[in-house]
């Protein structure tokens, strides 16, 4: 190549380069496609996500933006989730993000809550049990997004463990002039409003046709084991107890002349030591402290809240 050649080249503006080689698509075109992907996940996404959980949940297109990659996931925001997929034979680098309100609302509910008794989620990163049910969210919009794609020997999507988006590594598909559609929806669910996008590249979507499906009213047998899955796993989950003792009140005069060696006493009411026992802050029973051949113990004496309460606290954790 002369010098004069790679100065041109070099004078490109990176937009222009990325129009002419197929990496950045006009205005209407990408309005159309994501007014097309909108359209498909409104029709199809509905129907999964109900086949899969058991709840229904509702999703509107809100609209489509155009951008480097690096920008437009620094837009699409803290408290979310995502997950890198790859389609063989279709694009070898995607990601898929989720609002962390939905994966924490659709616990709650399959831990029993009821719409009614769900508000709104803090803005939190999503422990890890959550993450497992935004994993099937990030999973189902992936299925939804592969029914519609026409390109021959494309393989099923493989999507990466989902993660808090602030812990994310970037790919090396993404280094460089890489121009993505971000495409973003709406989803109420159980009352809780949260969002998804799709980051996907243009140079893939240009070449592609997004055709919608037919329904299919059938669970998958992959659907129920995964609902057997985490149910599971939340029951298996290691929590740290934590005992609380309340000791004899003394003044501060007292409290200020103790010295190591110096003993204070249990608060007790008759014979018995009164102990709290709590996990994550959560206060789960009323015990009395006693001992059991060497040990120091505590014997449970009454349930101070709920199984579904508990579980619904401890998915924070």
């Amino acid at each position: 190549m002369t010098d004069q050649a790679q100065a041109t080249e070099h004078s490109i503006d990176p937009v222009v380069l990325a129009r002419l080689t197929g990496g950045l698509g006009d205005v209407k075109t990408l309005k159309r496609m994501g007014a097309d992907i909108g359209a498909l996940f409104e029709d199809q996404f509905p129907h999964a996500f109900e086949r899969e959980t058991g709840f229904p949940i509702e999703i509107v297109y809100e609209g489509c933006e155009s951008g480097l990659f690096t920008t437009m996931i620094e837009k699409v925001g803290t408290h979310y989730c995502s997950a890198d997929v790859s389609i063989k034979g279709w694009c070898p680098h995607f990601v898929l993000a989720c609002a962390n309100g939905l994966p924490i609302t659709l616990m709650a509910s399959m831990l029993g809550a009821l719409p009614e008794e769900i508000t709104d989620p803090e803005e939190r990163a999503l422990s890890r049990i959550e993450l497992d049910a935004a994993g099937m969210v990030l999973n189902k919009m992936a299925s939804v997004l592969r029914s519609a794609i026409k390109a021959e020997n494309a393989g099923d999507p493989v999507l990466a463990a989902a993660c808090n988006l602030p812990d994310r590594e970037e790919n090396e598909a993404e280094v460089g002039n890489i121009y993505v559609l971000s495409v973003r929806l709406h989803t109420q669910f159980s009352g809780i409003g949260s969002d998804i996008v799709l980051l996907l590249p243009q140079q893939t979507l240009l070449k592609s046709r997004i055709v919608a499906p037919k329904k299919n009213a059938q669970m998958s047998k992959a659907s129920k084991d995964w609902a057997a899955h985490l149910t599971e796993q939340v029951r298996r989950s290691h929590v740290t107890l934590e005992a609380r003792i309340q000791l004899q009140a003394l003044t501060l005069g007292t409290i200020a002349r103790l010295a190591p060696g110096d003993v204070i006493p249990f608060f007790d009411d008759g014979d018995e030591v009164h102990v709290e026992v709590n996990a994550n802050g959560k206060e789960l029973y009323a015990c009395e402290f006693g001992r059991s051949g060497q040990n120091y113990t505590v014997r449970i004496k009454d349930n101070t809240t709920s199984d579904e309460e508990l579980l619904r606290h401890l998915m924070k954790g």
